[in-house]
């Protein structure tokens, strides 16, 4: 049933932003239409009647619909129709997920829905942003139990200063991508790429966002106080008291010492035989409470772990809280691949390879926004063996799509532009062994992958993760956790950068949110850490880039041509450049500009490639020489073709030094000749003189004998 239509207007960043409700989508738990600039998003949050049996955890699914009609496309696919959603669609997702789930009760296993449609979009006004304030507000205002409201906010660094929600120019020229999302009194989520930012420019621009954040979930609380609903009740799947206080007097010391160990097999093994007699004591006494029963293990592991860190300082592997487990790089490992790099800290470890490809080789994009290419892929693959579990594989999921995305932001400020290195790149980051921080793992392996490709990179990039724990007012951080402490801990704060400064920031939070001094705390500690990691492990296996590319590579060239010859360039039906492709091996992409890019595996190949194509390109110069291939005899000359689709007469006499009394006596069809350029007629045909070219060369050689 639709409720009485409302308009609720406040300002975002400066600018206007507006949520209308009532009007559509009656039968949702709630819904609204944000309006920001001509950006609109539809948001629709949804909970079902009754709590879903037989699962531990709170079942939210969160979702960024792209809509091509918003930016007036019609879809490229078959179909004409949106499919599955893109990569970008998916970390938009993301980006809304991770804020709002902390903030729903725990012990409620009622599935929830949140659906943001995106309509229309102005590309100065964020669609993320949009969806993630209506998402807020629909659940602010909706009967769903929720602990918010939040707000994000964009920040931008641009001419050295701070921007809120940047326009789509302040963007390009912005040296910062950030994203904060803001609870009423702290920092919830921070997602960040950046180029080389210091860190305290990182915490201003991270407290900036969070004070404009704060405006707007004040905003909606007035809103829910005037027109919020009553929260539903739901029952609670938390683990009853006397459960979780018998199961501890039973299983403490057990679970210490299963617990109390740097290897997670060891610690699985010992777990195991824990379990089974945790079930076969209590199973009886609380029937069909297999799934509480299982929660309640779990409870206890956390807060034994927490104790021990709270209490005595102590981490489950024995680490002091700034030491990082023992860590080791390699490069060069597949002879075939154009590079390959294996990092390893403590069991997680990551191999990651580097593909050089030609610039048409660059992803091609559909999405909502203006970019329509991408030149550098990063990919990672978590497979169920990483974690010695045996389930089949099914593709990436969004957690894996995720990851790949964060090393690529990390890595990305750090790419040499096309003009200085004129290839596309792919990078898959393989994990092989995972017990915490794959995805930094994968920051440190695709670096030293780049490297050993032969890729100029500006710096290394090094990523590394911090933990936290807090108690009431206490808190305390670590570097480096495993997984056990990432599970039982309150953040995984990841940061990657170079010596200079932060490329990247994901963090992920199980409580309500942060301070400034964690924060400032979580950056100082990730940045000791990643210079430890560049300078004593990473540029010992390798110190620089490699100077050449690898013999398997493909080597690539670039000039720069005038666009009206692309034409001649291609010739009628493409075969000038086909049969260029085709005489020299080679591969040619030419843009609209007149940029050509030519590889081949064989640089001289490439080199024999560029010539001809700028033979074409450029009118032939009188005295030029060139090695062109006799196409015609006639009686009183040959035809020499200097580049494909253009020739030159060789008059008789201009043979050969001496007197040549018929042509065949010299040259036949198929041979390859040097020519000098003699003169172009009026009329622009080119005549020719073998005779000349070799009289050079002879002289040149005398030349050099002589100085020998």
């Amino acid at each position: 049933m639709f409720e009485q239509y409302r308009v609720f207007k406040t300002q975002l960043a400066g600018r206007e932003i507006s949520f209308e409700t009532g009007k559509m989508c009656g039968l949702s738990n709630a819904s609204c239409l944000v309006r920001y600039g001509d950006t609109c998003v539809l948001v629709n949050v949804t909970a079902s009647q009754k709590p879903r049996e037989g699962i531990d955890f709170f079942p939210l699914s969160v979702d960024f619909e792209e809509k091509l009609y918003s930016v007036g496309k019609i879809p490229g696919s078959f179909l004409k129709r949106e499919g599955r959603p893109s990569e970008k669609a998916i970390l938009a997702s993301r980006l809304v997920d991770r804020p709002i789930r902390p903030l729903f009760p725990k012990d409620m296993r009622n599935d929830v829905a949140v659906v943001m449609t995106v309509l229309s979009v102005d590309q100065d006004y964020s669609p993320e942003i949009a969806g993630m304030a209506g998402t807020s507000f629909a659940l602010a205002i909706s009967d769903i139990p929720w602990n918010g409201p939040i707000a994000g906010v964009n920040v931008g660094y641009v001419d050295g200063q701070i921007v809120l929600n940047p326009t789509e120019a302040q963007r390009a020229q912005s040296l910062l991508d950030l994203t904060v999302v803001a609870t009423r009194e702290k920092v919830c989520m921070i997602e960040a790429g950046a180029k080389e930012i210091p860190n305290d420019i990182m915490l201003d621009a991270i407290m900036a966002g969070f004070e404009e954040g704060k405006k707007l979930v004040e905003f909606i609380l007035g809103v829910q106080k005037e027109i919020g609903k009553e929260k539903f009740p739901f029952e609670s799947k938390e683990v009853p008291q006397e459960l979780f206080d018998a199961i501890k007097d039973f299983a403490e010391e057990q679970v210490k010492y299963a617990l109390d160990t740097d290897d997670k097999n060891i610690r699985e093994e010992r777990l195991a035989p824990i379990v089974t007699a945790v079930h076969e004591k209590f199973d009886e006494v609380y029937p069909e409470q297999e799934a509480i029963i299982d929660e309640a293990l779990y409870k206890l592991q956390k807060y034994i772990v927490r104790r021990w860190l709270l209490d005595e300082g102590k981490r489950v592997d024995g680490r002091r809280l700034d030491q990082m487990r023992p860590l080791a790089a390699e490069v060069g490992l597949l002879p075939r691949v154009h590079g390959s790099g294996l990092f390893t800290r403590g069991q997680t470890q990551v191999l990651s390879i580097a593909t050089l490809g030609t610039i048409k080789e660059a992803q091609l994009l559909d999405g909502i926004d203006n970019q329509t290419t991408k030149r550098y892929m990063h990919q990672y693959n978590f497979p169920s063996f990483s974690v010695g579990e045996t389930r089949p594989s099914r593709g990436p999921g969004r957690r894996e799509i995720g990851h790949g995305a964060l090393a690529e932001r990390a890595l990305l400020p750090v790419i040499p532009s096309v003009e200085e290195f004129p290839y596309s790149i792919r990078v898959v980051s393989e994990v092989l062994s995972s017990n915490g921080s794959t995805s930094q793992g994968s920051v440190c392996g695709s670096t030293l992958a780049l490297m050993d490709a032969g890729v100029p990179i500006k710096a290394p990039v090094a990523g590394i993760s911090c933990g936290l724990i807090t108690e009431g007012e206490r808190w305390m951080t670590m570097i480096d956790i495993q997984g056990v402490e990432d599970f039982f801990g309150d953040m995984d704060f990841k940061v990657a950068g170079t010596h200079k400064g932060i490329t990247a920031i994901q963090m992920d939070l199980k409580i309500d949110g942060l301070t400034r001094d964690i924060i400032k705390e979580a950056l100082d500690t990730t940045y000791k850490a990643r210079v430890h990691i560049l300078d004593e492990v990473m540029l010992k296996a390798l110190p620089a880039p490699r100077p050449e590319l690898s013999k398997y590579a493909p080597k690539q060239l670039t000039i720069t041509i005038d666009p009206d010859k692309i034409r001649e360039v291609i010739g009628s039906g493409g075969k000038i450049i086909q049969r260029i492709c085709a005489e020299c091996d080679v591969k040619v992409d030419i843009e609209d500009s007149g940029k050509v890019f030519v590889s081949a595996v064989d640089i001289d190949n490439a080199r024999r490639a560029i010539q001809m194509i700028e033979t074409i390109a450029k009118d032939p110069e009188v005295g030029a020489f060139y090695k062109g291939k006799v196409t015609r005899l006639m009686n009183f000359g040959a035809f020499v073709e200097i580049a494909p689709g253009k020739e030159g007469l060789v008059h008789i006499s201009k043979l050969a030094k001496e007197r040549v009394e018929k042509v065949e006596d010299v040259v036949t069809v198929g041979d390859e000749v040097v020519v000098k350029v003699t003169e172009i007629d009026s009329q622009g045909r080119i005549n020719l003189s073998r005779k000349d070219a070799i009289l050079a060369m002879e002289a040149k050689q005398a030349k050099q004998n002589q100085q020998n």
